[in-house]
């Protein structure tokens, strides 16, 4: 969760949203991603969406279910769905999205074999966005 709390400072610090992710398969690290909506002009560029597109290549498959994705903040629908479509095994998330989490749909938009752990470093995951957001107003 620490790399995708990196790579959430990284789009804060290019004013993007602050949202990281990172995926990793046995260990390892395979993928990164930050928020990039504002710099590729792109509604669907958040991070969870490019860290698959990364897992996928470094892969060679679109199937990720070997894989752990780490994210700090709960993962929208889209993301959710995406997510379910590469089929991956674990998200870990820190925070809580109450208003555009997936959590607020049932049944759940993700793999039914996928296996979730939230609150992970909740708070400061959740700090580094209330942070970029009360910075805006």
């Amino acid at each position: 969760m620490r790399e995708a709390l990196a790579e959430a400072r990284m789009a804060a610090e290019e004013d993007e949203v602050p949202i990281g992710a990172v995926i990793t398969c046995k260990g390892r690290i395979i993928a990164k991603g930050h928020n990039m909506v504002e710099r590729l002009k792109d509604p669907t560029a958040h991070a969870e969406m490019i860290a698959i597109t990364a897992a996928t290549e470094a892969m060679g498959g679109k199937y990720l279910s070997d894989c752990t994705l780490y994210v700090t903040v709960e993962p929208c629908p889209m993301c959710a769905a995406a997510l379910a479509w590469s089929q991956v095994g674990r998200i870990v998330y820190g925070t809580l999205d109450p208003k555009r989490g997936y959590s607020m749909f049932q049944p759940s938009l993700l793999h039914p074999k996928t296996e979730t752990e939230a609150g992970v470093l909740a708070e400061e995951c959740s700090a580094l966005v209330s942070d970029f957001f009360r910075k805006k107003r």
